[in-house]
């Protein structure tokens, strides 16, 4: 396929001219006739200029005018099309913006889902508050601590209320100068975390 500036270069080799002898002689700017000739878009005057110089430079080479000024702006228009798909392959494009938000609402349903999955099979939070008292000095140790609010507490075997917030308190008589806490709580599906504590 033809290209515009193929043709110009080619058709000024052949004649054995420069771009600067070209220049001077055409009163075009050197460096316009070399963009033209590199296709550098980016360094193209702006129109109705750039065309007059391309009409001006062909018919200085004895080249059809009129031919190389449609190819040039066939060769400038796939060229600007090819350059703005590249500035815009990431554009925010209505298509894009949609395929997006359904990307991130399946991530954001498959992360709450592998969250719950991991946290409905793991074992309950368990943290005991336990008291500094020693039974040896008092028969009552009030014992506090906080779980997971849905889970089911028990100390020493027995049933212990969880609020809302997970929190549970219980006053525990303690007979003997040495006492084994033992305190559990096991969450819904089973799962189970025990921890103990002896008073001496």
């Amino acid at each position: 396929m033809y290209k515009a500036a193929s043709l110009l270069q080619n058709a000024r080799i052949d004649k054995d001219l420069s771009l600067e002898e070209i220049s001077k002689k055409v009163k075009i700017p050197e460096k316009y006739l070399k963009a033209i000739e590199a296709e550098d878009s980016k360094s193209f005057p702006q129109e109705p200029y750039c065309s007059l110089i391309v009409k001006d430079y062909s018919e200085f080479l004895g080249l059809n005018s009129q031919q190389v000024l449609s190819l040039f702006r066939r060769d400038f228009a796939q060229k600007r099309k090819s350059d703005y798909r590249a500035k815009n392959i990431f554009s925010f494009t209505p298509k894009f913006t949609f395929y997006l938000l359904i990307f991130l609402t399946l991530f954001a349903l498959l992360s709450f889902l592998v969250y719950e999955y991991f946290k409905f099979n793991q074992p309950p939070k368990l943290e005991v508050a336990w008291p500094a008292l020693s039974p040896a000095t008092s028969g009552v140790l009030s014992i506090t601590g906080i779980t997971d609010p849905e889970a089911t507490v028990r100390i020493n075997d027995d049933l212990v209320i969880v609020d809302q917030n997970g929190k549970f308190e219980k006053n525990l008589n303690v007979a003997t100068p040495e006492a084994k806490i033992v305190i559990q709580s096991q969450s819904p599906n089973g799962k189970v975390t025990r921890v103990e504590k002896v008073y001496r």
